[in-house]
């Protein structure tokens, strides 16, 4: 095998979600369902703010992104995920394997960014509406999307620095359906001394501060909301917020699940499963969330229909 930055293997075998056969069909379409299903939620929702001028307001500019991130991940893991189902070995170059694994960082990392860019948002509009348009102008918005994906890039280029010392002693079979940093971990015959540290301050971090800032958001939004008198102003404020409070908690929570236990607490099925709610599942239910929880969507997905049906 040719050598590949310390490594002895020239490529690595994904083991997929399950060996058991008679799953994998059923599977397959399984998941290419949910595949289809994140594809079309998540650029409808693109395009339906682009469409629509009275979405072009820094929320649904923060939507945008995200539906573009979630669109991304879910396609750099589970087109390989799908082949792992229909072929007798799921094998990935290592130059592909440090491939996905950069771009399932970029993105997954600029996702938790933000959903706490989001929460913010959230905060000025309810709690200080009267500097709203100040506060969140495009020379805010774009300066901030740009920090987002900035913290993502960087957060992917310290794990694959980190991923480039291991070295892979001829054991090239990934217990996972995608290359994922602990997993890779179990491949390798490097000491962790340096790795396992490294990802638990990181991911820390990407979950820490993220984490930190929703709660202080939502905590003085909560304290705005009690002091709201009318049940209808509460209840208005309330429903701003849940479709994002129900998408961070699926996320962080799988997440944290993941990543922030060492791995010889974590069997690699449960771990497996966990990747498979936020890489594959949380993509999918985001648009549908947000869609179906949120009356200014609907109104743009009506008139959008109501044009394309006119003309």
């Amino acid at each position: 095998m040719v050598l590949r930055n310390n490594s002895s293997v020239a490529e690595f075998i994904l083991e997929g979600l399950t060996n058991q056969q008679e799953l994998q069909i059923p599977l397959f379409f399984l998941f290419l369902g949910f595949y289809m299903v994140t594809v079309v939620g998540n650029l409808s929702l693109i395009t339906l703010i682009g469409l629509n001028s009275h979405l072009h307001t820094p929320m649904y500019f923060f939507l945008y992104n995200l539906s573009f991130i979630d669109f991304c991940y879910s396609t750099v893991i589970t087109p390989k995920m799908l082949m792992s189902f229909v072929s007798t070995k799921n094998i990935i170059s290592y130059a592909g394997c440090m491939t996905q694994l950069f771009f399932f960082l970029f993105f997954v990392v600029s996702e938790s960014f933000i959903l706490s860019v989001m929460a913010y948002d959230h905060y000025v509009t309810i709690c200080n509406p009267l500097v709203y348009t100040a506060t969140m102008s495009p020379q805010v918005c774009l300066p901030i999307l740009l920090g987002v994906y900035v913290m993502g890039f960087a957060r992917a280029m310290a794990h694959r620095a980190c991923m480039g010392r291991l070295t892979f002693c001829a054991n090239n079979l990934v217990d996972h359906f995608m290359c994922d940093i602990l997993p890779l971990h179990e491949c390798s015959c490097t000491s962790m001394y340096v790795n396992e540290p490294v990802v638990f301050v990181v991911v820390g971090i990407d979950i820490g501060v993220p984490t930190a800032t929703i709660f202080i958001s939502y905590a003085l939004i909560l304290s705005s909301i009690l002091h709201i008198s009318s049940t209808e102003g509460r209840s208005k404020g309330f429903s701003t917020c849940s479709s994002h409070i129900i998408v961070v908690s699926l996320f962080f929570g799988s997440g944290a699940f993941m990543y922030l236990k060492p791995s010889s607490l974590l069997p690699m099925n449960p771990a497996k499963v966990s990747s498979l709610f936020y890489t594959i599942v949380v993509p999918m239910l985001n648009p549908l969330i947000y869609s179906l929880r949120n009356k200014d969507v609907k109104i743009a997905l009506k008139k959008t229909l109501s044009k394309k049906s006119f003309c």
